[in-house]
């Protein structure tokens, strides 16, 4: 009977315990749902905000490197416009030919003044083919029937140099010297036409300069075996690119400048010695007044010695007695 209360008595516990337990674990299930449904809605709002600013910032990065893409697919159409209105030009005989005209007056601007070059001038006597551009040197006088011209005409054999440009590019040695070898006949076909239609020996110096407007251009002109040889013994030519142009001119200038200080000076020397010639006369002239001076300064001291002589009798006159006074008075009546 013990035994049957002890284990109904246990029963109960154990169903209490068991009540219990399931009263607990149904609290801690219901609270850790609780917080797992706080976590998770945490983490949601969490990757949301996230997910949107990555998201944004994604967009703008992409929003802004397709702005520069689009800027750059402006700037590249610009970019070929540009070139297809430089091929334009290039590809155009009279506008190629317009634009070497405007490179060499460029230049020409740069380092000279108006009054020493000219354009399109007739540099041969009795001529009238015109120069695109002339430098006047000084003659043997200053009028204008002593200056002498230096003719400079621009050529630009654009299709030569094309040529040998794709050659070159293509590795095709061949075609290459083909191309070069007409390059090398153009050359020398415009150093003749510049040598028959504009020197002009006396009136012009005894050489024409042919300027090449792109440098490129003159370096495959040069790399040419004795070309500048040829052109200058027997056409009197010198081809000339953008730089070395340049630097003619500017030694021309300081040659003009040189020139200048000469006259210059030699103005510096007749004003001098005019200058020279006017100082002695006025030495001359401060002689003669010295002694109209020296002689005024005598007739001075003449004056102050008769005035001395006067005074001394008018202070004799002063200083003498009463009586002799009135005897002088007298006398002078009496003489009256």
């Amino acid at each position: 009977k013990q035994l049957a209360d002890l284990t109904r008595l246990n029963e109960g516990k154990l169903d209490a315990l068991r009540l219990t337990m399931e009263s607990r674990l149904q609290s801690m299930q219901a609270s850790n749902t609780e917080k797992l449904d706080q976590m998770r809605n945490v983490v949601d709002e969490k990757l949301q905000s996230t997910l949107e600013k990555r998201l944004g910032e994604s967009f703008k990065q992409v929003s802004e490197r397709l702005e520069q893409v689009y800027t750059g697919l402006g700037e590249m159409r610009s970019l070929a416009a540009g070139v297809g209105d430089l091929k334009k030009v290039l590809t155009n005989v009279k506008t190629r030919g317009t634009w070497g005209e405007i490179r060499l007056s460029h230049i020409l601007e740069q380092i000279l003044t108006p009054e020493q070059y000219a354009v399109n001038v007739v540099t041969r006597r009795g001529g009238t083919e015109r120069v695109e551009f002339a430098i006047r040197l000084p003659g043997q006088d200053d009028a204008a029937e002593g200056v002498v011209w230096l003719p400079i005409d621009a050529k630009f054999p654009q299709e030569d140099y094309q040529r040998l440009f794709d050659a070159q590019e293509a590795a095709d040695k061949e075609a290459a010297d083909r191309a070069l070898k007409s390059l090398e006949q153009r050359v020398k076909l415009e150093a003749r036409r510049i040598r028959e239609k504009y020197i002009d020996p006396l009136h012009t110096t005894d050489f024409g300069i042919l300027f090449v407007p792109v440098e490129g251009l003159y370096a495959e002109v040069l790399r040419i075996p004795g070309l500048c040889d040829i052109l200058q013994r027997e056409h009197r030519i010198v081809v000339t690119g953008p730089t070395t142009l340049a630097a003619l001119l500017n030694s021309l200038q300081m040659g003009f400048r040189t020139l200048a200080i000469g006259k210059r000076s030699n103005a510096v020397w007749a004003l001098l010695g005019s200058v020279k010639t006017e100082f002695g006369k006025f030495g001359d002239t401060l002689a003669r007044t010295r002694k109209k001076l020296e002689e005024a300064t005598q007739t001075i001291d003449q004056a102050e010695v008769r005035t001395r002589a006067i005074e001394r009798s008018l202070r004799q006159v002063e200083e003498a007695p009463l009586d002799k006074q009135l005897a002088l008075g007298l006398d002078e009546n009496h003489i009256g």
